[in-house]
């Protein structure tokens, strides 16, 4: 491989974190051009001397006047949000890394592919919202968008020397978090320190509550769908609270391929930035000796009304994953603000869903309206919560 200029959107995040372990690992094939972050001007600076970037981006205003008050090396600083966003297209970058969260990703993303770069994408909402105008893009520009979600990286990998034709159905495996097998009189009252104790993985906090309601799973199901063209009936989630296989495929000729690894999002990541080649890395390996057991099961989404509600916003399709999206972003936001109760999550969710009417083919102006009217009913909801 030739040395590669990467963009980091959410350098401060934990994906972003990774994806710098990675260029640590292999300083030889990467440079980092362009990092960009929300809000946590300190960290984003210590990066800043360790990359020496040539651009670097704070979205919050005042953290970037933070940073440009006492920051005195060589990197152009720029904040505010439509400079996070243009960081996006920056000249000499040829893949982007999308590490930020939620519906904020979409436009970043958006923008890096309207300027013809590579998507290493872990944003997964970009393709839940917007799916059809997202691939759309990357097969008019002629551009790769290569998941870094474990359990998408897994079926891509499982995909290689495969016909996507011959898929029965995409099996998406699922730790099912800290309250695997409790019903909800169990759960009612958890606290965030509760939901927040993944047993497997370590994630930011938005994310982790999403995978303890299974609404991340949800998320994921929708993003299979547009990576991998298949209706929403081929993807069967199974819970699988090893978190050893990553996921499977299931072959039209009954064949199940399936990718396995420790609980360490830097092999994804790598995979993304260096496909189709593989490089050597340093991270932890599986030891087949010591483990003991694979088990798998069906989810329970009568608990775990989030994947229930995810299918449902995807076989509706048009507006509603959007809907969906925004309703749980504003609900997960309150439920670590101490504001509601984990529960609430799923009640703010259905009551948003079933308020509005559905775009079926929405254009991406509509695809902001919508978000915005979600996010102002859901926030509506808290107040009687």
């Amino acid at each position: 491989m030739t040395c590669k200029n990467i963009a980091i959107l959410g350098s401060t995040g934990s994906i972003g974190t990774q994806t710098l372990d990675v260029v640590r690992e292999h300083p030889e094939l990467f440079h980092v051009s362009v990092l960009a972050a929300n809000s946590n001007d300190e960290l984003l600076e210590k990066q800043l001397e360790e990359f020496q970037p040539e651009l670097a981006v704070l979205s919050d205003e005042a953290a970037y006047q933070r940073l440009k008050s006492r920051y005195q090396g060589r990197t152009e600083l720029a904040g505010g949000r439509q400079a996070f966003i243009d960081a996006a297209a920056y000249d000499n970058v040829q893949t982007v890394v999308t590490s930020m969260m939620g519906f904020a990703g979409l436009e970043p993303t958006m923008k890096a592919l309207e300027a013809k770069k590579d998507i290493a994408l872990a944003n997964k909402e970009t393709l839940v919202v917007a799916g059809e105008l997202v691939t759309r893009k990357v097969r008019e520009q002629g551009v790769r968008l290569l998941p870094v979600d474990s359990e998408h990286c897994a079926f891509f990998q499982c995909l290689q020397g495969e016909q996507s034709s011959k898929i029965e159905k995409l099996l998406l495996t699922c730790s099912g978090g800290p309250f695997r097998g409790k019903k909800r009189e169990q759960i009612g009252k958890a606290t965030v320190e509760q939901v927040l104790a993944h047993p497997t993985w370590n994630m930011g906090r938005k994310i982790t509550v999403d995978s303890a309601s299974l609404v991340n799973k949800g998320l994921e199901v929708i993003e299979a769908k547009w990576l991998y063209d298949v209706d929403y009936d081929q993807i069967q989630v199974v819970v699988h609270p090893q978190s050893i296989i990553h996921s499977m495929i299931q072959f039209v000729d009954g064949a199940v391929m399936a990718q396995l690894g420790s609980t360490d999002m830097r092999l994804p990541i790598q995979y993304a930035l260096t496909y189709p080649e593989r490089q050597s890395a340093s991270w932890p390996r599986l030891d087949f000796w010591q483990m003991k057991d694979l088990t798998f099961a069906e989810p329970d989404m009568e608990t775990f009304k989030g994947l229930k509600f995810a299918y449902e916003a995807g076989k509706i399709g048009g507006t509603m994953p959007c809907i969906f999206n925004a309703a749980n972003e504003v609900a997960v936001a309150a439920f670590l603000a101490g504001d509601i109760y984990f529960l609430d999550i799923y009640d703010i969710i259905e009551e948003t869903m079933l308020k509005r009417e559905t775009i079926l083919e929405p254009e991406l102006e509509e695809l902001f309206e919508e978000d915005k009217w979600a996010r102002d009913f859901a926030r509506s909801l808290l107040k009687k919560q």
